[in-house]
């Protein structure tokens, strides 16, 4: 009997209509845009504003652009699965507010928290469920509003994040098309390099915790920038070998957004040349668990059925990860 994998059949994403230029932060703090796109490649990002705006708010206008795209029901969605690092509220879980707006009122949902890997990791799941041959149709989503965490004061972080979402559909296929394999990673002790002081069950919300501006996200950015170097290299490197893929072999490079010098090292790596690497980070910033998935939407139109892709990540934690996917659908 032929092996069921889970494939993606269609993608769609969306980010907010207000932007945040290189210029604007200029007048924020003390910065400029040659110096900000020299070192992350970034020249804007779009922000999610208004009262009561959560981060659902974007994944359900990604969910919803899935839905109509694919000409799928609501209510013939058997699992939503939500990586977020920013969560509409502690509980319930992102995935089951998105799930009761857009109407799949048949489907389980959870949230996967693994910072800039989450997409992947939730990939890598939602596929399981679908290759135990019980569900049809898994909705993959990643979403992030950033600019709820990041310190406007804070120059090294504030430059780097935007907001958005990006979904995919999964459905089972009987032909060589889907995902394929993954290497997922994750190494506890890179915690103090990358983290939010405040705001969890160790550190819940106080006046001092406010006071002390310990509600955004920290990061020691030379540290970080060196695990995320050779770490998002290695498993897409080792994705590639253990698979008898060459260079030749792999149509694009799917890089988390984080920054221009980790994505360039990460191709290099792999000997992936400049036209076969996914890059929208000058558009939309480092949207973390959004930026995969907004890759593959930006790039859609230019995927062929049978493209080999490799999708790494690098995020806190430390969490990273590679997935290999053969496309399934020819552009639509």
């Amino acid at each position: 009997m032929p092996k069921i994998q889970a494939a993606i059949t269609g993608v769609h994403g969306y980010v907010p209509e207000d932007v945040l230029t290189n210029k604007d932060l200029e007048k924020i703090v003390d910065t400029n845009d040659e110096w900000i796109t020299s070192r992350t490649g970034i020249k804007k990002r779009h922000i999610l504003k208004g009262e009561d705006q959560g981060t659902s708010v974007m994944a359900v206008k990604a969910a919803e652009g899935l839905l109509k795209k694919t000409n799928t029901k609501a209510e013939d969605i058997d699992l939503v699965i939500c990586a977020t690092t920013t969560p509409d509220l502690v509980f319930p879980a992102t995935a089951n507010i998105i799930s009761n707006k857009i109407g799949a009122v048949n489907a389980f949902g959870y949230d996967i928290q693994a910072a800039c890997s989450g997409f992947l990791y939730s990939l890598a799941t939602g596929s399981q469920f679908i290759e135990t041959g019980k569900y049809k149709k898994v909705m993959v989503i990643g979403a992030d509003k950033m600019s709820s965490i990041v310190d406007y004061q804070d120059r090294a972080t504030c430059i780097i994040f935007g907001d958005g979402a990006g979904a995919v559909l999964l459905e089972p296929t009987e032909e060589d098309y889907g995902i394929k394999d993954s290497v997922l990673k994750s190494d506890g002790s890179g915690e103090p390099f990358l983290h939010m002081k405040a705001g969890g069950s160790r550190r819940p919300a106080s006046e001092e915790t406010v006071k002390n501006r310990e509600h955004f996200a920290y990061q020691e950015g030379s540290t970080v920038f060196k695990f995320a170097v050779k770490n998002m290299a290695d498993v897409a490197a080792q994705v590639m070998e253990r698979n008898n893929l060459t260079a030749d072999d792999v149509a694009y490079l799917v890089p988390h957004q984080a920054n221009k010098r980790i994505i360039d090292a990460t191709a290099n790596r792999m000997g992936v040349s400049d036209e076969k690497v996914m890059l929208n980070i000058s558009e939309y910033g480092n949207t973390t668990s959004g930026t995969i998935p907004l890759c593959l939407w930006d790039y859609e139109s230019k995927l062929k059925k049978g493209d080999n892709l490799i999708l790494a990540a690098f995020g806190g934690g430390f969490t990273w990860g590679a997935i290999w996917i053969k496309w399934a659908y020819d552009p639509k």
